[in-house]
């Protein structure tokens, strides 16, 4: 059997960059989460609304 390297090396290039394109969508999407969340937490009435339920 013999291996066809052109196809190999076209199919390991994809995969390295739907990795690296996964990565720096995940770690984009985490930082707008956490900046949202930061958001929420500044907002008087949010801040109302926790002391109140404790």
């Amino acid at each position: 059997m013999e291996i066809n390297f052109l196809t190999v090396g076209i199919v390991l290039v994809i995969a390295i960059a739907l990795i690296v394109f996964i990565i720096r969508r995940n770690n984009k999407d985490e930082k707008t989460f956490e900046e949202d969340m930061n958001k929420e937490s500044t907002v008087p009435e949010a801040k109302k609304g926790k002391d109140e339920s404790i």
